[in-house]
């Protein structure tokens, strides 16, 4: 429960910086639009300065609204730490975790992580976001979730790294594909052959784009789907899908699939990392999840990529539900 420590102007500019919307803010507020107009614009007031940028599709923090919000988000979320204490104090213990993640990490390694880490501190709520990258990190941003993993290509600002390795984009191949008798590939090999891809959004196909343009590569992506999930049921050889090691690591253990490195740099450039909110120092049992999910980061990190099979092999199917 958000307990209602701050003053009614301060509650009804971060309900607007949440959405976005006065109208959507009042309704969660329960209260009319204009009297949400009129605190916010009382709080401009008496601060002296703009907090919006009014546009026909909604409100946009200025840089004094962003800053006044990364404030009150972190003073809410010490207020509901210094609650759940309290709670515990009175053997009401919460010891809730909140998570997000990307598509690629929630069909099989992080039903593991939680689960693990579940048998070794029972009686811990392990709550787990799915959503695009940039779900993810608003999500962080708006205080919604304490840690969050994703692949990153640049820095974001307003949050903190609390780890990042190095995670290449991999082709990954049936193992009697042609180029999976390869220990590296390149991308004008991987274009020869039908592409499963990400969305424009992901960060695996953001980087195989840069590379293509960078050599003047065109390629036809035979199946696109922001959801890894989707693409890896439809996986034959000679497809290649582009993907992360983490997501494809129980495939490549049972011999369904291989992993081979990419040749070229853009696509050794990403990062995984745990991220949470900057300015704010995680509970001590979120700090805990935080070891344990680094620690089996690095484990994945270890795994092989595969043996490639003689071309005409019994060949594994892999199953929607994996």
């Amino acid at each position: 429960m958000t307990l209602p420590l701050l003053s009614i102007p301060m509650r009804h500019f971060l309900e607007v910086a949440r959405s976005g919307s006065v109208n959507q803010a009042a309704a969660r507020l329960f209260v009319a639009s204009s009297a949400v107009s009129r605190q916010i614009a009382k709080l401009e007031d008496s601060l002296g300065t703009p907090l919006f940028e009014r546009h026909a599709r909604g409100m946009a923090l200025t840089a004094a609204g962003e800053r006044l919000a990364a404030h009150l988000r972190n003073a809410q979320i010490d207020i509901e730490q210094v609650v759940e204490q309290v709670r515990d104090l009175g053997g009401q213990s919460a010891r809730r975790i909140r998570m997000a993640c990307t598509e690629g990490f929630a069909g099989h390694f992080m039903p593991l992580v939680m689960r693990s880490f579940e048998s070794a501190n029972p009686g811990c709520q392990l709550e787990l976001h799915v959503g695009s990258p940039d779900g993810v990190s608003a999500l962080l941003a708006r205080g919604e979730t304490d840690i969050a993993l994703k692949y990153v290509v640049a820095p974001e600002p307003g949050l903190k790294i609390e780890h990042s390795v190095t995670a290449p984009v991999y082709a990954v191949l049936r193992p009697d594909h042609p180029l999976a008798r390869q220990r590296v590939v390149s991308v004008a090999d991987a274009v020869r052959y039908p592409l499963a891809v990400g969305d424009k959004g992901v960060t695996a196909r953001q980087l195989f784009d840069q590379a293509c343009s960078l050599q003047g590569l065109q390629y036809h992506a035979l199946f696109v789907s922001n959801f890894s999930s989707v693409l890896l049921p439809l996986l034959r050889t000679p497809d290649v899908m582009l993907s992360g090691l983490v997501t494809v690591m129980h495939l490549i253990d049972d011999g369904t699939v291989v992993a081979r490195p990419f040749a070229e740099a853009p696509l050794q450039q990403r990062q995984l990392q745990v991220l949470a909110l900057e300015g704010r120092t995680l509970p001590s049992l979120a700090q805990d999840f935080v070891r344990h999910l680094v620690a089996a980061i690095a484990s994945a990190g270890r795994r092989k990529l595969g043996r490639a099979q003689a071309s005409g092999a019994t060949k594994k199917k892999i199953s929607p539900g994996r």
